[in-house]
C-alpha cells in the first residue's frame, strides 16, 4: 500500500478529425496539449475520504467505516467493459446526488466514487485519503478535461493498491508508468469517462494516458509515425454544453435518418483517414499544397459536423472570422460550443 505522497498529470486533447463519427466505430485523430490536470493523493489513517476539486468548488469527505459497509456487490464487473445505468444510479444514491440532476461537480464526485469503491474494494480495509485534483483544463470546452480527470484518478489508485507499480524509484521526481500499467490505467480511466458521459468513444481518456498523437479506431490505438509540428489556435466559445447530450443526439438522429447519417459518418471517416495520409507525407518534407488539402478536410468536417446538428452559432462565428482572414477552422470535440481549432500555415504574420 502506498505510503507517501503522490502526485500525478495527464495532458488534454484536441481532435483534428472524427469527433462524434469515432463513437460508431469509425476512425480519429487526436493530440494531446500543453495543457494538463494534476491529482495529489495523500494517504492517511484518519478514516476519511476527502475529494477536493478547487477548479469547480466541490469539496466532499465520507468516513470509511459508512463505505465499507456499503453493499458494493453491484461493482462486479466479471466481463463487463464499463459500469451500467443501474450501477450509476446506485452510486447517486451513496453520493447524496440528486437522481434528476447531472451537472458537472455531481458527475466529477460519482466518477470519483465509483473508481475509489470498485478499485480499492478488494482490500482488506478501503484505505483512508485526501485527494486534491486541478487543471489548467477549461471543463466543458471540448478538451478531454474529464478524460485527464478520469486518468489521473486511476492511475493513483491503482498505484495506491498495488494494482500497477510506483513508477517512482529513489530519488526520481518524474517518471511514467509502463506500456503494461498505462493499459490498465486506459481502461479504468474509460470506466469513469462512462460514468460521466455515457456513451463516449473511448479516444479521449486513450490520448490522456498515452500522450502524443494518436489514430483510434473501436479501441485500437496507434501511434501516428512522425506528425509534423502543426501551429494550430485554439478559441474557446465559453458556450457550456453537455457532451452526453451530443452524442446522444448523433445517436437519435442516425437512428432516426440512418440512409443520410451513415453516409456522413463514413464521409468523417474518409477525411480522418485522408488527414492521416496527408501528414504521413507531410513528416518528411511539408508542402504549402499539403497545407492546402488540409485546409479543405477542415472546411469540410466542418459542414458534416453541421450536418449532425453539433454545430453553434459561436462555431459558425469563429470559422467566419478565421475565413476573413485567409485561415480555415473547424469544431474539435464534442462540439455545441466548446472550443474550436484553425490551422495556421508556416511563416504566418500576426
Amino acid at each position: 500500500m502506498l505510503s507517501g505522497v503522490l502526485v500525478v498529470s495527464a495532458p488534454g486533447k484536441v481532435i483534428l478529425h472524427g469527433e462524434h463519427a469515432v463513437v460508431h466505430g469509425k476512425v480519429a485523430l487526436a493530440v494531446a496539449l500543453n495543457l494538463r490536470t494534476f491529482l495529489r493523493l495523500e494517504p492517511h489513517s484518519n478514516g476519511k475520504v476527502t475529494l477536493n476539486l478547487p477548479n469547480i468548488c466541490t469539496k466532499q469527505t465520507w468516513d470509511v467505516t459508512s463505505l465499507q459497509l456499503l453493499d458494493t456487490s453491484f461493482l462486479d464487473q466479471g466481463d463487463i467493459p464499463a459500469p451500467t445505468a443501474e450501477q450509476v444510479e446506485k452510486l447517486k444514491e451513496v453520493a447524496g446526488v440528486p437522481q434528476n440532476r447531472a451537472v458537472p461537480e455531481h458527475l466529477a464526485v460519482l466518477a470519483f466514487l465509483y473508481l475509489y469503491l470498485a478499485i480499492c474494494r478488494k482490500q482488506r480495509a478501503l484505505p483512508s485519503l485526501d485527494i486534491t485534483v486541478w487543471s489548467e483544463l477549461p471543463p466543458g470546452a471540448g478538451l478531454g478535461s474529464s478524460a485527464a480527470y478520469s486518468v489521473c484518478l486511476a492511475a493513483t489508485l491503482l498505484t495506491m493498491c498495488e494494482d500497477i507499480s510506483n513508477p517512482l524509484k529513489d530519488g526520481d521526481s518524474v517518471s511514467r508508468w509502463p506500456k503494461e500499467d498505462l493499459e490498465l490505467i486506459n481502461q479504468w480511466a474509460f470506466r469513469g469517462e462512462r460514468v460521466i458521459h455515457g456513451n463516449p468513444s473511448g479516444v479521449d481518456n486513450a490520448i490522456s494516458t498515452w500522450g502524443g498523437a494518436l489514430r483510434y479506431q473501436q479501441g485500437k490505438i496507434s501511434s501516428l509515425n512522425s506528425p509534423p509540428a502543426l501551429q494550430i489556435l485554439l478559441t474557446n466559445t465559453k458556450v457550456p454544453r453537455s457532451t452526453k447530450a451530443l452524442v446522444a443526439g448523433v445517436r437519435n438522429r442516425l437512428i432516426k435518418f440512418p440512409e443520410i447519417v451513415s453516409p456522413v459518418l463514413t464521409s468523417i471517416d474518409a477525411i480522418s483517414r485522408e488527414c492521416e495520409r496527408v501528414l504521413g507525407e507531410m513528416a518528411a518534407a511539408p508542402a504549402l499544397e499539403q497545407y492546402l488539402i488540409l485546409e479543405e478536410l477542415i472546411d469540410m468536417n466542418q459542414y458534416l459536423l453541421n450536418a449532425l446538428g453539433v454545430g453553434h452559432t459561436s462555431l459558425d462565428q469563429l470559422c467566419q472570422v478565421a475565413g476573413a482572414h485567409g485561415l480555415h477552422s473547424k469544431l474539435t470535440g464534442a462540439g455545441g460550443g466548446g472550443c474550436g481549432i484553425t490551422l495556421l500555415r508556416p511563416g504566418l504574420s500576426w
